[in-house]
């Protein structure tokens, strides 16, 4: 796995886990550390919206989940 995918893997669980955190307690953990609506927090979101992409991507592309047999 090449070190973007692992970055972007990274982000994806970032972005469920705050994603779950919402869902389960209407706590939003980037805007809690980062401010709501402020910069940073943005970028956060941008961030883990384009590891996303990139992991769509990458499984689309490379699809490590067929059998190797």
């Amino acid at each position: 796995m090449k070190i973007t995918s692992f970055i972007a893997l990274i982000l994806v669980i970032v972005g469920a886990l705050n994603w779950l955190l919402v869902g389960l307690f209407a706590f939003d953990l980037v805007a809690f550390v980062f401010g709501a609506g402020s910069l940073l927090a943005r970028v956060i979101y941008v961030l883990v919206g384009l590891a996303g992409l990139w992991t769509i991507f990458y499984l689309a592309l490379y699809n490590p989940l067929r059998d190797r047999a």
